[in-house]
């Protein structure tokens, strides 16, 4: 399994990835640049959290490998590794709902509450990257 050794990196199809699962103790990187925006994340054995300009973006307990994220007005996308089975929490349209896939198989239309939470579990493990795909119905 791999891990984001700097915490946050752009990959060279313009997406971000981030998070490193494997370390014992809380880490931090602030003020990470990309495409306009300012990113800003935590990670460690025991959660993952990304924020875009101040504002939640993921988070994941206990924590996980995040590659590949790509997010646009109707949908979010990435790959996610760690240990064991992860809740997941990404932030999208407040009341609106969004069908989940998880590599590539639906897991029905969910809801986000008022603050545009959308949470859900993700199967990991010993298992490669899960595909994760959450489209705007």
């Amino acid at each position: 399994m791999a891990v984001v050794k700097e915490l946050i990196r752009t990959e060279e199809n313009g997406t971000i990835s981030f998070g490193d699962y494997e370390l014992d103790q809380k880490s931090k990187l602030s003020d990470y640049q990309h495409q306009g925006d300012m990113y800003k994340v935590k990670t460690f054995k025991e959660i993952t959290k990304l924020e875009r300009n101040g504002m939640f973006v993921y988070e994941s307990v206990p924590g996980t490998s995040v590659f590949h994220l790509a997010q646009d007005g109707s949908s979010i996308s990435f790959e996610v590794e760690g240990p064991e089975d992860a809740q997941i929490t990404v932030e999208l349209e407040s009341d609106t709902e969004y069908e989940v896939f998880i590599n590539g198989s639906s897991t029905g239309a969910m809801k986000t509450n008022l603050g545009g939470k959308l949470s859900f579990s993700a199967e990991l493990g010993s298992a490669a990257k899960v595909e994760v795909k959450i489209v705007k119905c």
